[in-house]
């Protein structure tokens, strides 16, 4: 195997998932730390108002990442069952149709947001005092949107091969960098909700290049030649079919959370739809853990069932969901029992 694959065939299943499944919670972690650190700035320097659009415009951004992500899922389970049965050819040309079809999806969808997201806006009852802060913001992080598709391509591809550990590595400098721009572009320079999505939208793009420079200098299975960018359609069809679901699941509980805006937009104005956001943020960080052993139980069993281990992908399924329903009651305990904290 090569330095970007990771064997899940063998070894203790506890201790893989484990292993595996830390840096994936620390990268969702990190970059859900994107739209918190422009929501604090922001709130800090230039008001509530400003922190509100912020937390809108961050929302809808949101629902499009969730939704690519599950679509990853598909892209990853089948890279990590080729993985598993030594199919490399099969693995590459999923890497190629999952890339290019995520490219070509961004640019559409960028396309048709920012032809909507006037509309979109008015939908969701965005308070009058941060419309303009919402608009702005959202219309610079669309542009980013194909810089989001492909960091997500990327880490599903690495996952898919049992490495969970750079795309986290990427993510956290990618953050930083973006901390380090809200400050200078929110305070000295006084840009606002527009300063905090151009420092967003540059250290997305950071991450992206960073990742695909770095795998281009160390031999990985897919080339990055502009040749090289192809869909097949069976194949296409197969990642459909595998990651829709977890697409729709993502996306149904980011509208969730979008529609409890509108309403409190509606009824609570500027300060109650700023207060949603931080709400959000935790809910949306209580979660994590579980998704992160979700995704670990999807890659080993995928790698498992591809290498014919069916009683041990079926172990690592039941071993991951009851560390996955522990950690999720340790954390709805803290949250009932110490509220304010």
């Amino acid at each position: 195997m090569s330095q970007f694959e990771n064997d899940l065939t063998e070894g203790s299943v506890f201790k893989r998932l484990i292993v595996f499944s830390v840096p994936f919670l620390l990268s969702n972690i990190v970059q859900s730390l994107y739209n918190v650190a422009d929501m604090l700035i922001v709130g800090n320097f230039s008001g509530t108002a400003s922190m509100s659009g912020v937390n809108i415009g961050g929302q809808i951004t949101f629902i499009l990442t969730n939704f690519v992500f599950g679509l990853c899922t598909g892209g990853t389970v089948m890279i990590a069952q080729y993985l598993g049965s030594g199919r490399r050819e099969e693995m590459r040309k999923t890497i190629a149709t999952l890339l290019t079809s995520l490219m070509v999806a961004a640019l559409v969808i960028t396309g048709v947001m920012l032809v909507f997201k006037d509309a979109v806006l008015t939908l969701i009852a965005t308070p009058p005092e941060s419309y303009q802060e919402a608009s702005s913001y959202l219309q610079v992080t669309l542009v980013g949107i194909v810089f989001i598709f492909g960091y997500n391509a990327l880490s599903a591809i690495l996952r898919g091969m049992g490495d969970s550990k750079r795309p986290f590595y990427f993510v956290l400098i990618s953050c930083v960098t973006n901390i380090v721009l809200d400050i200078l572009f929110v305070g000295p320079m006084n840009m606002g909700a527009t300063g905090a999505a151009i420092a967003t939208v540059i250290s997305q793009g950071l991450s992206m290049i960073l990742c695909v420079v770095y795998l281009r200098k160390n031999d990985f299975i897919f080339d990055f030649h502009l040749s090289s960018f192809r869909v097949d359609k069976s194949t296409l069809g197969k990642i459909f079919r595998l990651g829709f679901p977890a697409a729709i699941q993502n996306s149904v509980v980011s509208i969730s959370f979008l529609f409890i805006t509108t309403l409190v937009n509606v009824i609570g104005g500027v300060a109650a739809s700023a207060a949603v956001g931080v709400v959000s943020k935790f809910n949306g960080f209580a979660i994590m853990p579980a998704l992160a052993m979700s995704a670990a139980i999807s890659t080993m069993a995928a790698q498992n069932i591809g290498a014919g281990k069916w009683d041990r992908a079926l172990q690592s399924c039941k071993i991951g969901m009851v560390v996955a329903a522990v950690i999720s009651c340790v954390i709805f305990a803290l949250a009932q029992l110490f509220p304010q904290s």
